[in-house]
């Protein structure tokens, strides 16, 4: 278990399998948002761009460091968030934070339990790739320490108009 933030009691941060249920019903309530969010930016992709970029976007098990939900104190799934190996990286991948759980610093603790584990296992830094019709999550980052970097691979040929951030540690 990671620190949750201070002064609300009524969640917790737990670590899970990748293939977790709810970790899975969280990723796939995030597809569909960000489908809906970015629907019709791509319709001047050329042939094959579509799952080019799937392919870029593709979380695999191996890769996978470590994947945290947040959880109610009723035993309810809050929030997601992966720490996926990026090559030599260590990247944040598929945060989502429930409607009913906004505002309640569920976002931040997760941001938080991956900076804590990319830290613990010897990262000098967590990159993140977003988007601008994400404005709720480039807050986020803003607010927990990320600062822009250049668009990184694999995002730069299928994605590039992403934000990218990086948080020292």
């Amino acid at each position: 278990l990671y620190a949750r933030r201070v002064g609300d009691p009524d969640f917790r941060i737990e670590t899970v399998d990748v293939d977790d249920p709810r970790a899975i019903e969280l990723r796939g309530i995030l597809d569909l948002d960000l489908d809906e969010r970015y629907s019709g930016s791509n319709a001047d992709d050329p042939p094959g761009r579509a799952e080019e970029r799937a392919a870029a976007l593709a979380i695999h098990a191996d890769e996978v460091v470590a994947t945290f939900l947040a959880m109610d104190a009723d035993g309810s799934a809050l929030g997601h968030v992966l720490l996926r190996r990026l090559g030599a990286e260590w990247e944040l991948k598929r945060l989502i934070v429930t409607d009913a759980a906004r505002r309640r610093g569920v976002g931040r603790a997760l941001t938080e339990a991956v900076v804590a584990r990319a830290h613990e296992g010897g990262a000098r830094r967590v990159i993140l790739q977003s988007g601008p019709m994400q404005p709720e999550s480039l807050a986020l980052y803003a607010a927990t320490g990320f600062t822009p970097v250049p668009v990184y691979d694999p995002y730069v040929a299928t994605m590039p108009e992403s934000l990218c951030f990086e948080r020292a540690l």
